[in-house]
């Protein structure tokens, strides 16, 4: 018989945590590109003539000049479409909040968090819009600033986040910060729910540089990278972008390759530089902000007219001054003695899943059920903190949903109250397979993590019926505080290793009150 849900979930974080920092110590002695087995598996779509620089996930207009892109396009928004044909068989599940955060050396947290959003059981799905806001930094081993409202859109009147993705790089990192931030949580993840959760955010699992998620039926993987730094490290910088999807391989469960999936974001201090040109040229470009002198130098736009995959990487325009490097504490470029020349190391990029194509001269035609659009693309030059400045993407994903229901659905029978034992009803999808090891957690309403569940019950051990798909199991009233906060149920998968049903929140009243209060809307999805 194991101990609390929170046990099995300890032994996987170390074992997950291991193998993030393996995956960051990729080994610089790598076989060329052109050799790599992951390429020759790979089969990029041959370019017609005269087009040997577009993309082949979404074809391009000519390229823009900085003035032009501003007067067109004030807030760096693009427009990316992507047809779906359905997807794979089987693949992890994912809920509200599950996602990755993890700490090592060359990348740091990966930090997923998504709002409680009102889901309905739709006869037809229909379409939805997230909005997903992307945060990459390197921190450079600073502690956390006092206030991340501008980084995380929270000094907006009107924020409408759906998922917050944060990926931070060059933490400090050694084994005993490894060991203590498994058992008590990292300094920056803490600091990010300080914020985040008393708006209905909550953190997920935590993992390595990647997660991947299954969202309303579509895969979605994020990746937080640090590759290698120096300006004459730009092959090693290629070679290791090869490696890190390479080494994409997903534990159990039928997920397909990474390039299969619909929707890959790809984000971290990706150290490419400005070549060719000198010092006091890219200052004097970046103070008179002509930005498009640059972008013809920046190592990683030049191996995007070269390399067909990488090309199908998107990135809004640099319409912000190169991220690296400053002074500490301040907003002036590096004036050490070795006065590094400026660049756009910080990046975030994007891949939507190709689609097959019969003729590749025919250009593919938008579907309107997966489309994302780039809204902001910016940094944050408030934060002084290190010597690089903080990135942000904000997306909006449209969506038509492949699935219409969560895998659990869960309600708390009658009335709830710290006299007697309180049933709980749930009902399986068919698709759903149950596991003895699968747990409901009760929480208070604001939680910031799976694991600080109030109580728990094993759903065989405290099963008391099973009917037609749908299950009933008891809590112990002697495991639940008496408290006047509102509380919700979480079904928790063991196979999945993922929340697969939340409960509208309610009231457990205390003594012989019956009253019950059932928050009518405020039903997160998953």
């Amino acid at each position: 018989m194991p101990g609390a849900p929170g046990g099995a979930w300890l032994r996987r974080v170390l074992t997950t945590q291991r193998r993030a920092c393996l995956m960051a110590r990729i080994p610089l002695s790598l076989s060329p590109r052109s050799l790599s087995p992951f390429r020759a598996r790979w089969r990029g779509p041959p370019l017609p003539p005269g087009r040997a620089t577009q993309s082949p996930s979404c074809p391009q207009a000519p390229p823009l000049t900085e003035a032009e892109a501003e007067s067109q396009n004030p807030e760096g928004k693009q427009l990316v479409r992507v047809s779906w044909p359905g997807p794979p068989a089987g693949g992890r599940r994912i809920g509200p909040g599950a996602a990755v955060a993890g700490t090592h050396e060359a990348a740091g947290p990966l930090l997923g968090t998504m709002a409680a959003v009102n889901p309905r059981k739709l006869t037809e799905p229909r379409g939805k819009t997230l909005s997903i806001h992307v945060v990459t930094w390197n921190v450079a081993s600073a502690a956390p600033p006092l206030d991340l409202s501008d980084l995380l859109q929270l000094n907006k009147e009107n924020l409408s986040v759906d998922m917050y993705v944060i990926g931070l790089q060059e933490m400090n990192c050694g084994i005993m910060s490894l060991l203590s931030d498994t058992a008590f949580e990292d300094p920056w993840s803490s600091f990010f729910m300080d914020v985040l959760s008393p708006l209905t955010f909550v953190k997920g699992n935590k993992g390595g540089i990647n997660i991947c998620l299954k969202l309303y039926g579509y895969y979605v993987s994020i990746i937080n990278c640090h590759l290698p730094p120096h300006m004459a490290n730009n092959d090693q910088r290629l070679q290791h972008f090869d490696r890190i999807l390479e080494m994409q391989n997903f534990e159990g469960q039928n997920i397909p390759n990474i390039l299969d999936h619909d929707l890959i974001l790809w984000f971290g201090d990706m150290n490419f530089r400005i070549e060719d040109f000198g010092l006091h040229f890219v200052r004097e470009s970046i103070k008179n902000r002509c930005y498009s002198d640059l972008w013809e130098k920046d190592q990683l736009s030049i191996a995007k007219k070269h390399d067909p995959l990488l090309r199908e990487f998107q990135e809004g325009p640099l319409l912000f001054p190169p991220t690296y490097k400053f002074d500490k504490n301040s907003n002036n470029y590096d004036t050490s003695e070795k006065k590094r020349k400026p660049a756009w190391t910080d990046r975030i990029l994007w891949r939507l899943k190709r689609q097959p194509q019969a003729n590749p001269h025919t250009p593919r035609l938008p579907a309107p059920h997966f489309c994302l659009t780039l809204r902001s693309y910016v940094s944050h030059m408030v934060y002084c903190i290190s010597d690089h400045k903080p990135v942000t993407s904000t997306f909006d994903l449209e969506l038509k949903p492949l699935v219409s229901a969560p895998l659990i659905t869960l309600i708390p029978e009658g009335l709830w109250n710290m006299e007697n034992d309180m049933l709980i009803s749930y009902s399986l999808t068919p698709d759903f397979l149950s596991s003895p090891w699968d747990w409901i957690g009760l929480y208070k309403v604001g939680l910031r993590h799976i694991n600080d569940y109030v109580s728990y019950v094993w759903v065989r051990d405290n099963q008391v019926s099973f009917n037609d798909g749908l299950s009933q199991v008891y809590f112990n009233v002697s495991n639940i505080p008496e408290t006047e906060d509102q509380f919700l149920l979480c079904y928790y998968s063991n196979s999945l290793h993922s929340v697969v049903g939340i409960s509208k929140p309610f009231k457990i009243q205390p003594g012989s009150s019956l009253a019950e209060d059932l928050l009518g809307e405020a039903q997160p999805h998953i």
